[in-house]
């Protein structure tokens, strides 16, 4: 029998081929925080929200452990999901495309809070990213 529950993402690691260029990435585009380095396993934390993104260098010594880094052939992880607030959409689309990033226009979609506009793009090493506002019907 169970005895707990699930609250919230707690972490999500990402394997990355370039640590210092995802660092950059997640601060300038997406406004995560540095938490703590730990050069000597080649591992950043990030503060995201209430949770954390982790940065595994794939050539440092936790990232050989997964083996070859992901690529157009074979992904780790299909996408993952960052709640947001607020949810503009012309000023996101606006900032996203400013950091260089293709991106289309906001469509309703299903997630842990119900139904809700989202906009997917992809960090530098092709790993898709999801910003999801708040829900708008269950």
């Amino acid at each position: 029998m169970k005895n707990f529950s699930i609250e919230r993402i707690d972490h999500i690691v990402l394997r990355v081929t370039d640590i210092e260029r995802s660092l950059a990435f997640y601060t300038s585009v997406f406004g995560c925080e540095l938490r703590k380095r730990r050069d000597d396993l080649g591992l950043i934390h990030l503060g995201a929200g209430a949770s954390m993104i982790d940065l595994v260098d794939v050539d440092g010594p936790l990232g050989r452990q997964g083996g070859a880094a992901a690529g157009k052939q074979g992904h780790n992880v299909d996408h993952f999901c960052l709640r947001i607030e607020p949810f503009d959409e012309q000023a996101l689309l606006a900032h996203l495309r400013t950091a260089g990033l293709a991106v289309e226009k906001a469509q309703m979609r299903y997630g842990a809070q119900g139904k809700g506009w989202s906009i997917y793009c992809f960090d530098p090493d092709g790993n898709q990213i999801e910003l999801k506002g708040p829900s708008q019907e269950p």
